[in-house]
C-alpha cells in the first residue's frame, strides 16, 4: 500500500521564510521546512494497481499556470482546542479551478468526493495544549507574514511514508501546468534533483 496526495510544492527560499516563524508556541509540532506544500488533495492509501490509475488520470488534468500569494496566519479549532496553524493564501480563482478540476478527475475514476471544502493554506504546525493566549500572540507577531506572487508551474503527486522522526514525502509524479513547463514525468533519481527539495 502507498499513501497519496497531491499538491503544490513551495519553493525553498519560501519554505525557509516560513520554517523560520517555527518558535515561541509551546505544544506544537512544526512541520520540517521540505515538507511544506500547499495540499490540493488527499486520497490515502491505495495498492499499486490504484496508484497507477491516480497517476494516469492525473494527466488528463488540464489547467492554466498562474501566481499565488500568501499572506497572514490562521489556524483550524479555537481556544484551548487550535489543532494547527498555517499560512493562508490569497484568493485565486485559478488555483481553485486547478483544485476542482483534479476533484473531478479522481472523482470520475472512482474515488469518493472530498468531504471537507477546499480551504487552500500551508500548515505551519500541528498544536496539542497551546494556550490561546500564546496562539493569540504568535498571530499578532506573524500575521502580516507576506510571500509573492508565486508562480505555479506545476502540481505534484507525492507518497508520504510515516518515519520514526517524523513523515517523510516522496514526490512520485509531477504535473505540468499550460505554458508553464514540460511534458510530465515519473520521477527517477535524476528528476529528483530537479524539483528543489
Amino acid at each position: 500500500m502507498i499513501r497519496l496526495f497531491v499538491a503544490i510544492e513551495i519553493p525553498e527560499t519560501v519554505r525557509l521564510r516560513m520554517a523560520a516563524l517555527g518558535a515561541g508556541m509551546p505544544g506544537a509540532r512544526w512541520v520540517e521546512s521540505q515538507n511544506l506544500h500547499l495540499n490540493l488533495r488527499f486520497i490515502g492509501e491505495v495498492d499499486e494497481g490504484m496508484y497507477r490509475d491516480v497517476a494516469g488520470v492525473l494527466e488528463e488534468v488540464h489547467a492554466p499556470g498562474f501566481d499565488l500569494t500568501l499572506e497572514g496566519i490562521g489556524y483550524f479549532g479555537s481556544g484551548k482546542a487550535a489543532r494547527s496553524i498555517h499560512v493562508e493564501v490569497a484568493r485565486n480563482p485559478e488555483l481553485g479551478f486547478l483544485r476542482d478540476k483534479i476533484e473531478s478527475a479522481l472523482v470520475r475514476m472512482g474515488l469518493p468526493p472530498e468531504a471537507r471544502k477546499f480551504s487552500p493554506h500551508v500548515t505551519l504546525a500541528r498544536l496539542k495544549g497551546t494556550s490561546a493566549e500564546r496562539l493569540g500572540v504568535f498571530l499578532a507577531h506573524n500575521n502580516l507574514f507576506h510571500a509573492g506572487p508565486i508562480a505555479v508551474g506545476r502540481f505534484t503527486l507525492f507518497s508520504s511514508f510515516l518515519s520514526h522522526s517524523g513523515p517523510i514525502y516522496r514526490a512520485e509524479r509531477i504535473y505540468p501546468l499550460a505554458n508553464r513547463a514540460a511534458p510530465a514525468q515519473a520521477l527517477g533519481a535524476a528528476a529528483e534533483d530537479d524539483i528543489g527539495g
